[in-house]
């Protein structure tokens, strides 16, 4: 640590910078400098690497005996219960041999083990990284030998789609990761290898005074996160606990959260570590409530009998909420705020959601970005607006939150601001601590991702004159469904490898459930004739289902004269389709 401030760029960037300036106040201005820097090295109390492990240290202090998880009838701890738990849980990792900087991975949906394993795995000192659970087997043996994970956590229900990919990976000559499977009861589940371990033992197995392994620096990894990029070039998103702790206490401010309070889990927690809310439930003493499986009739029923105040979905989630039969409802305890994200959410969902008497806050993030990134901040003269007009503004992706930099909708080759006129296009930028520390593996990736000093996006929209951004397309094609991000190089592949197919060319098509759904134009090699739903049923036996198209349209691709294929008119065709339902 002494060797990191004495060497420190920053510092000598101020010396020399003040030292031009002010040449005769130098001396004054290095001592207190050097005291500062000094006092930073000698003395422990004021230098405290930032994370979110500190919420839980607290949480089991302040808010002992109030309700950290429920999940069913049968499982509810208090935080100071789930403190215990965290260190036993970290303590046996330690004790199956994961060392500092090594990689823990889960394929799990929204269960308790989730919540604690993000507390487990860095007081271990290790780095988390929660797969999507919609992935297949081969995508999942990929990203476990792209992490190098050591472990990896597998729901019950998931298992057979984990022992698939470790059987890839054995097949390829490597080491599999150590499986360690989370039982969907409390009976006890048979263990018949000693690869293989079983969550409640593993976890009772640690010990109660384990001494947990806090970050040696703040810009320490506390978890990766996999984008979807294809297999064959994962991109693991690295998390800082600087970052995780600071793009934490964001979220819970933008959702408008104060003490106790009581969030639904709806939004996945693989998914950029629950938009790090997963940590941000301990710093505010609040209940965590798992829920397995999304329907709205559950989210209802959990809502009344817990009285929830705070969830989040993908605008999939809201849809599937105002159109639920009204059998599966019940009357609200009181406004639920809801956040979400992904695709922009249409101002008719907003509407209805708040006439079933949830308040809708709109966020706009990506993995790279912690997740949240942006929210509309709502203005209270607004109010007086018409509700067409309210709900319209209320769609916009607003403005950066309160722990990142700056966020900016700039030229990508020239870096200049575009103007606030709600019609010059531009990219959205982003700077500041809750911006990735880069790409796992990926040295290329990340110095393009920051280019110019700013983290790019991906995503073109316009600003507003009053500072609001709207995201107005996807600079990379990529088609958003159910909140999950799809690439369409991936699908194309896939759709390449057919045997009948010639040329294809893959876009979105608007969905009123999922938000979007691949739609495949084809044009067939010369004597083969097959039918939409075998070259559907092909990329389903390839690709995880919620990536194949649901849509396949057999005619010539439109190109240019050099030979690219021209996708804008392909989405508007696509897109005059309307929905399939």
């Amino acid at each position: 640590m002494n060797h990191f401030f004495k060497n420190s760029r920053l510092a000598r960037n101020f010396f020399n910078g003040f030292s031009q300036i002010h040449p005769k106040n130098t001396q004054r201005y290095r001592t207190f400098c050097q005291f500062s820097i000094e006092g930073l090295i000698k003395c422990s109390a004021n230098h405290v690497p930032l994370t979110p492990l500190s919420f839980l240290e607290r949480a089991a202090n302040v808010f002992r005996d109030r309700t950290s998880v429920i999940y069913g009838s049968k499982v509810k701890y208090t935080w100071e219960e789930t403190h215990v738990r965290c260190v036993k849980l970290a303590s046996a990792l330690v004790q199956l041999g994961i060392s500092r900087g090594d990689v823990v991975a889960t394929l799990a949906p929204n269960v308790p083990a989730m919540q604690e394993l993000h507390f487990a795995v860095p007081m271990a000192g290790a780095v988390l990284c929660t797969l999507n659970t919609r992935h297949d087997s081969a995508m999942v043996s990929t990203l476990l030998m792209h992490s190098e994970a050591k472990v990896i956590f597998v729901d019950q229900q998931l298992l057979k789609i984990a022992q698939g990919a470790l059987d890839l990976i054995a097949d390829s000559k490597l080491k599999p990761s150590l499986l360690v499977v989370i039982p969907e009861s409390d009976d006890p589940l048979p263990i018949d290898n000693s690869s293989t371990h079983e969550y409640e033992s593993l976890l009772k197995s640690g010990e109660n005074h384990f001494s947990i392994r806090w970050p040696i620096t703040e810009f320490d990894p506390i978890s990766v996160n996999y984008t979807s990029g294809t297999t064959s070039r994962p991109k693991g998103v690295v998390y800082s606990h600087r970052g995780a702790y600071l793009n934490t206490i964001a979220t819970f401010l933008l959702h408008e959260m104060s003490s106790f309070p009581t969030y639904l889990w709806t939004v996945p927690t693989f998914h950029c570590n629950g938009w790090c809310l997963l940590w941000g439930l301990a710093a505010l003493g609040g209940t965590n409530v798992c829920l397995r499986n999304v329907s709205p009739k559950e989210i209802f029923e959990n809502i009344s009998l817990h009285k929830v105040t705070h969830m989040g979905g993908a605008p999939t989630v809201l849809n599937k909420i105002v159109n639920s039969p009204p059998c599966d409802r019940q009357p609200l305890p009181h406004k639920v705020k809801i956040m979400t994200g992904g695709s922009p959410p249409p101002p008719q969902i907003i509407s209805k959601m708040e006439e079933l008497g949830f308040g809708v806050h709109h966020l706009y993030g990506l993995t790279e970005t912690y997740g949240p990134g942006t929210y509309c901040l709502w203005k209270p003269e607004w109010d007086s607006l018409p509700p067409d007009e309210k709900f319209v503004l209320k769609a916009r992706q607003g403005v950066h939150h309160l722990c990142l930099e700056e966020v900016d909708v700039k030229d990508s080759m020239t870096m200049e601001k575009v103007p606030a006129d709600g019609k010059t296009i531009g990219e959205i930028m982003f700077r500041g601590n809750t911006v990735m520390s880069g790409y796992l593996k990926d040295t290329k990736a990340t110095e393009e991702a920051f280019r110019g000093g700013w983290f790019h996006s991906g995503d073109l929209a316009v600003k507003h004159s009053d500072g609001y951004i709207e995201v107005k397309d996807r600079l990379k094609d990529i088609i958003i469904s159910g909140g999950e991000n799809i690439s369409t190089v991936e699908v194309e592949r896939v759709l390449y490898s057919h045997p009948a197919v010639l040329e294809t060319a893959v876009v979105a098509r608007p969905d009123n459930h999922w938000g979007q759904t691949p739609c495949a134009f084809v044009k067939l090699k010369e004597g083969f004739s097959v039918g939409d739903q075998e070259i559907i049923n092909f990329c389903r036996d390839n690709l995880p289902h919620y990536m194949a198209p649901r849509t396949v349209i057999f005619e010539d691709i439109p190109k240019t004269s050099t030979g690219k294929i021209q996708k804008f008119i392909l989405r508007e065709k696509a897109k005059a389709l309307g929905s399939l339902l």
